[in-house]
């Protein structure tokens, strides 16, 4: 479906819809969000997905992914959320795991796929230490045994997330490509 040129019009009609509203989402965003409406659309009504298209309306579509947007930001108590707190930058954890990007890039020819993974599971870890033990945001958050992950859980699972999906090399690639970023190795 994505190879379309009805699908890649839909995700530049709608960028350009979120654009006129003075949102911004990631690309990747919105063509989860309209592959997900014309798959759907499909299936409920029993058509090829090539005739759901004739369903698909691009200021729909950026108007509902406008509300969502602002419902999160209004939901949130405080401004910030859902963004790590920042760790000193003389932080000697911080400090290794900086200095392991090199030496990851070494390790795997350059993948930067498989650095990025190494780099996020060791601040996810370095994080959720500092986080319970130094986060003074998380006052009032925390339930008897500290954060409320069913809640958080639930949040995320609310948003729908392809799980899997990002776990593929190309994917994620594509998306970094989209998103106005390339890597090239000298």
């Amino acid at each position: 479906m994505r190879n379309t040129k009805a699908f890649k019009e839909a995700v530049a009609q709608t960028l350009t819809e979120l654009a006129h509203r003075g949102v911004t989402l990631a690309p990747a965003t919105v063509q989860d969000t309209i592959e997900r409406q014309i798959t759907t659309v499909a299936q409920r009504l029993g058509i090829q997905v090539r005739s759901a298209w004739r369903y698909f309306d691009a200021s729909v579509t950026a108007d509902r992914l406008a509300q969502s947007a602002a419902s999160y930001e209004e939901s949130s108590s405080e401004k910030g959320v859902g963004q790590a707190p920042m760790p000193p930058l003389d932080n000697p954890e911080l400090a290794v795991i900086l200095a392991g990007v090199p030496d990851a890039l070494a390790r795997s020819g350059g993948d930067l796929y498989a650095v990025i993974i190494n780099v996020a599971v060791n601040a996810w870890m370095a994080g959720h230490i500092h986080g319970e033990d130094g986060c003074s945001g998380c006052d009032g958050s925390r339930g008897p045994a500290c954060h409320d992950w069913a809640a958080r859980m639930r949040t995320i699972t609310d948003i729908q997330p392809n799980i899997t999906k990002w776990f593929d090399r190309d994917v994620w690639t594509r998306a970094v490509n989209d998103a106005g970023y390339t890597v090239t190795r000298r």
